[in-house]
């Protein structure tokens, strides 16, 4: 039975405040049989890509009453990726198969629980794009944007956030759909991919706006019907007085609020004098309808009607630091990890 060495990504310990690289400590003592024992109901994966998402900072806490669990400290940072089945005795995969869907920070991973596994039909686009538009951000831009807001033509939307995995999707989504969109970003070179790349009306830098409401005011004179939130706190507070009558915020993330408490959000009398739905949604409760999005997504890349950008960095050894560095806004694009290519 063939061993090879396994290196993993662990989380050292529950983290306080912002992570830093060396509470996510590289492992190389570790390895792994290549062969599952019969009768495990598992698969083993050699991973491929994996993706970072600021939901992972979450995990890195100890928590209660969460969607999700806390990771264990001394064992592998877990999230989503792309995989190649290495071995499997389960009746649903075999060896060879592609997948994407929920695994570990390391070379390989044995998933006793497949569910959590998507087979990857459509290999003539980026494999990495299963961990984004293909993906859960892709579902997330999805759900959070048709099935909770019902945009319609000629309406108003604001996307904060607006360059990351999931607001780049939303804003072309918006335009697919009649819609204006504005969105917001942190530096000069997101902005200026919003308009010229993906299509937005205008961007703004919000870095640069002393005052936020104003600068809303001043892109929406008419209001705001439609706001993806991807912030919270100082701009969620800004965006409530600019919203219009019977307008919809769609809760998608907040994360200004992760790493620190934050400021409260002043202003939510508007969501009841201007009759206001705003939803948070987890979106793997949203993952029955993937097939359906991948009708809609699929004819619209293969036309070169949607288009996608990716920050990839190389090896697992990069994970941490590209993890902290959604955090400060490092990335343009959806981020990724290689770790192999096949």
């Amino acid at each position: 039975m063939e061993q090879v060495q396994n290196k993993q990504i662990i989380l050292k310990d529950y983290v306080n405040g912002f992570p830093k690289e060396s509470d996510m400590p590289l492992i190389t003592s570790s390895s792994i049989h290549l062969n599952l024992p019969e009768g495990s109901n598992a698969v083993l994966l050699k991973n491929l890509y994996l993706s970072c998402d600021p939901y992972i900072r979450g995990r890195m806490s100890e928590s209660k009453g969460s969607y999700v669990d806390s990771f264990t400290p001394g064992s592998p940072i877990e999230g989503l990726g792309v995989a190649k089945v290495v071995d499997s005795t389960h009746s649903n995969f075999k060896k060879g198969d592609l997948v994407w869907g929920g695994t570990r920070w390391e070379e390989y991973s044995i998933i006793n629980d497949p569910q959590v596994l998507f087979k990857i039909q459509d290999t003539d686009v980026p494999l990495s794009y299963y961990t984004g538009i293909l993906g859960m951000p892709g579902m997330t831009a999805y759900a959070g944007f048709y099935e909770i807001c019902a945009p319609k033509k000629g309406e108003y939307v604001f996307v904060s956030a607006a360059a990351g995995a999931v607001g780049q999707l939303v804003g072309q989504f918006a335009k697919l759909s009649g819609c204006y969109v504005v969105g917001s970003a942190g530096t000069k070179e997101k902005v200026d991919l919003l308009k010229s790349k993906f299509g937005f009306d205008e961007a703004f830098n919000y870095k640069e706006e002393q005052d936020l409401e104003a600068a809303l005011k001043r892109y929406f004179p008419d209001g705001i019907d439609i706001y993806f939130e991807n912030v919270g706190g100082k701009m969620l507070e800004a965006v409530l007085p600019n919203m219009r009558f019977n307008g919809r915020i769609s809760a998608c993330g907040m994360i200004s609020q992760y790493n620190e408490q934050g400021d409260g959000v002043r202003n939510l009398v508007h969501i009841v004098t201007k009759s206001l739905r705003m939803q948070g949604f987890i979106v793997t409760h949203y993952f029955p309808m993937y097939p359906k999005y991948m009708e809609m997504i699929m004819p619209l890349i293969k036309q070169g009607k949607i288009c996608y950008i990716e920050d990839v960095v190389e090896g697992l050894e990069s994970a941490p630091a590209a993890l902290i560095g959604l955090f400060s806004g490092k990335n343009v694009g959806k981020q990724v990890v290689v770790v192999a290519r096949e």
